[in-house]
């Protein structure tokens, strides 16, 4: 129970995509513009890293090594296009939002990543939660690094959806984190605070 339980958490704190592993970045900084953004990214990404776990886990033994590479592209690619077929016809402001981030997620390093290193050497039942685990803890540092943006930048919180409020008045609303630097500082505000904490602990358990 505490190798699965491992499993699951490893996505949130210890292997986090993005703060720990620093992979899939362009995506956290691209889209992040507003919490629907982030959300819609993160949900996106959850499904095709499932999917995608499952489906290379369950064929992991009938896969020939060295066409691996293609048949997890395929895979991959195939759930992306789902996707971007649903959101396309049922969300399309969203998916305009997310623009090329969205077909990039067949190339994106965290589930490329996960496939090749746990899905295609595990079992469909770990495998769930190792996808779980990683789409998760990518989306809960999605949705931080969104709220700070939009807040800070646009005044707002849930811009795009019809729950939209106005927080800051315009002459409060610093317009970089409208932009691309401001993404970059956003997640290294928050990369430098995980690491403060980490390295709070580290040190109370070597002074004891």
């Amino acid at each position: 129970m505490n190798r699965k339980l491992q499993i699951l958490t490893n996505g949130f704190v210890k292997e986090n995509p993005l703060l720990v592993l620093n992979i899939g970045l362009c995506s956290s900084l691209g889209v992040t513009t507003s919490i629907f953004n982030g959300l819609g990214m993160g949900m996106g990404m959850l499904f095709v890293l499932m999917m995608s776990e499952i489906v290379i886990s369950l064929l992991r033994k009938s896969i020939p090594s060295s066409i691996r590479l293609p048949v997890f592209i395929i895979i991959i690619a195939a759930f992306t296009t789902i996707v971007q077929l649903v959101l396309n016809a049922y969300m399309e402001s969203l998916y305009d939002a997310l623009g090329v981030f969205l077909p990039l997620i067949v190339v994106n390093c965290i589930i490329m990543g996960r496939v090749e290193s746990f899905a295609s050497k595990n079992n469909t039942g770990d495998s769930i939660l190792d996808a779980l685990g990683m789409g998760l803890g990518y989306t809960a540092v999605l949705l931080i690094i969104s709220f700070a943006r939009e807040l800070l930048g646009g005044g707002t919180l849930l811009s795009g959806t019809s729950f939209m409020v106005t927080i800051l008045p315009e002459e409060y609303r610093f317009g970089i984190f409208n932009s691309a630097p401001g993404g970059f500082l956003a997640f290294g505000f928050l990369g430098a605070l995980v690491q403060y904490f980490k390295n709070r602990k580290a040190a109370k358990e070597a002074g004891k």
